[in-house]
């Protein structure tokens, strides 16, 4: 990668990177008064559940299309197609509208028996007919958001296409904002839930106003992309002639992905049912449960979500680019030098939230009761280092796609699906309720152990190379780096231990950014003195950003 290309792919992550970071705090906020409101256990997992259920749907039906496969399409169209890809955007864009829309209702239809689905066998007893009656209704209201998530992704897909990155990674703060709206409101309304409602079902007013109001911020993300859409130049025009038009082509590669994701959503589908009876069959008050589990995925997923995903969306049209060219060398030297710039930021986050895993989860669970905080510690200190699994095998399988080798992406990500389910049943099965997350973590940790190995070692047989060595003198410049500075974030937060085990949420928040600025100054410093340019471009490219400052660095691609 030339040092323009790399500046032009690092600009364009910065302006999603922005986005993804105000959208981040913005969903906290959210996630801090779903605490407050609902508490962590078996009330909370009931909304949790009913509002997940869309989105692993949507992601299920067309999502892994969408966000893979439409990209290097419309780009392959918008430079072979005479009216620039016109035609084909309005066809995809009609076929997504009818076929979301059929969906959509017949999965409100059929919202009971798919739930069945997803509930741990405990829910189909007696004693839990209202808690199952409740995530029900939940479904109701939420399934409609399988249209809207799914139209969302399309129209941010085909402006990432033209270029636009920004708009699809700032839309999500108004869903958030009508959210925290809401969740105010029911606090407002209906109060904190009581120790005894917090593993108890909802009122029908209470499922209104949380399951409404879920699937309104998410149809107001949609509306927010529409101006944009029009302002790149795309004006929608229903069409049906779909014979002849390539569409075939997009489907046939859309069938592997279609089954890509099956396999991933089954293991997810395992995943929440089992976390489903942690809280639902296990002790009231010690159980973790989906909403531990995916709470806590919300904050390791954050330098992912800023870092990972923004730089893979930026350069997935050039790698689509280099592999229509045949320049596989090309592509290749882009796909390593972003998966070292991701790694630059994931691995010193990775090695450094065991440190601050118990301050983290006394400041994140500041709105529940204090004991409860205990429940996050374990669960976020595992997540930390499975980030950066699958972090790897995240944008492996960007090249893939660049490739359009679907089918390969298909028989790769079994052995992924097939090592979460084996370890997270196994491991279920042996814990009490208390550890039903932690022990997801850990399966979901050596599912992506097992995926970023196959992934990497097919796609470097697949392009003759992905600058093997150039990653490994990168991995030991990071490991000198990465090891002295978690020792030092250990060393100040051992210092700080007397401010106390089971501090204030205001203290053991100064504590974590404490102990974060001391690991944050020596990474940086060794980062400097040992010459890990993926991690000074990084800085380069922020500090360049913010007044009065330049960008001073370049990156060569080695």
């Amino acid at each position: 990668m030339t040092a323009s290309e790399s500046q032009k792919v690092l600009g364009s992550s910065a302006v999603m990177a922005a986005g993804t970071v105000v959208s981040r705090l913005s969903g906290f906020a959210r996630a801090f008064l779903i605490t407050a409101a609902l508490g962590l256990g078996l009330h909370a997992d009931l909304f949790t559940i009913g509002n997940t259920i869309p989105n692993m749907l949507y992601i299920l039906l067309a999502g892994g299309v969408f966000n893979a496969v439409l990209v290097p399409q419309l780009v392959r169209a918008m430079k072979v197609d005479q009216d620039g890809g016109e035609a084909y955007t309005n066809r995809i864009i009609t076929l997504a509208v009818v076929f979301l829309g059929s969906v959509t209702v017949l999965l409100v239809v059929a919202a009971p028996w798919v739930m069945q689905l997803y509930l741990n066998s405990c829910y189909d007893s007696p004693a839990m007919a209202a808690e199952r009656d409740s995530v029900v209704a939940f479904a109701r209201y939420c399934l409609p958001q399988v249209f809207f998530y799914g139209m969302f992704v399309l129209v941010g897909q085909v402006l990432n296409a033209r270029g636009r990155f920004g708009p699809m990674m700032w839309a999500p703060i108004a869903n958030n904002v009508i959210s925290v709206a809401v969740l105010t409101a029911y606090l407002l309304v209906y109060g904190r839930a009581s120790a005894a409602e917090q593993h108890g079902a909802f009122t029908g007013g209470q499922e209104a106003l949380l399951g409404i109001g879920a699937t309104l911020g998410i149809a107001v993300q949609l509306l927010v992309l529409l101006p944009y859409l029009r302002a790149a130049g795309v004006t929608w025009r229903p069409r049906f002639d779909f014979r002849g038009t390539g569409l075939s082509h997009t489907l046939r590669l859309g069938l592997w992905t279609v089954l890509f994701v099956v396999v991933n959503q089954i293991a997810y589908t395992v995943v929440v049912r089992l976390a489903s009876g942690g809280t639902g069959c296990g002790s009231s008050s010690t159980g973790t449960g989906y909403t531990v589990y995916s709470t806590t995925f919300l904050i390791v997923m954050v330098p992912h979500s800023v870092i990972t995903v923004s730089l893979a969306t930026a350069i997935l049209p050039r790698l689509a680019a280099r592999a229509s060219e045949g320049d596989l060398a090309g592509l290749a030297t882009s796909l390593s030098g972003t998966l070292r710039t991701a790694l630059a930021v994931i691995i010193p986050f990775a090695a450094l939230m065991p440190v601050i895993a118990r301050d983290v989860a006394n400041t994140v669970a500041f709105a529940a009761a204090r004991e409860h905080y205990e429940l996050f510690v374990l669960s976020l200190a595992l997540f930390g280092p499975a980030i950066a699994l699958f972090t790897v095998h995240y944008l492996m399988l960007r090249g893939f796609y660049a490739l359009e080798q679907t089918r390969r992406v298909f028989w790769i990500q079994c052995a992924v699906a097939a090592t979460n389910i084996v370890v997270a049943l196994v491991l279920v099965a042996r814990t009490d309720p208390a550890h039903t997350s932690p022990a997801l973590v850990v399966a979901y940790a050596s599912s992506y152990a097992v995926g970023s190995v196959v992934s990497y070692s097919v796609l470097r047989r697949e392009l003759g190379g992905l600058r093997t060595p150039t990653l490994v003198r990168f991995g030991v410049r990071m490991a000198i780096a990465v090891t002295a500075s978690t020792a030092v974030a250990y060393a100040v937060h051992q210092l700080l231990g007397f401010l106390g085990e089971e501090p204030t949420n205001l203290v053991a928040a100064l504590r974590a950014l404490l102990v974060t600025g001391a690991d944050v100054v020596v990474f940086l410093v060794l980062a400097r003195l040992l010459h890990v340019r993926e991690v000074t471009e990084v800085v380069d490219t922020v500090a360049g950003r913010l007044p009065g400052m330049r960008t001073r660095g370049s990156y060569d691609g080695h």
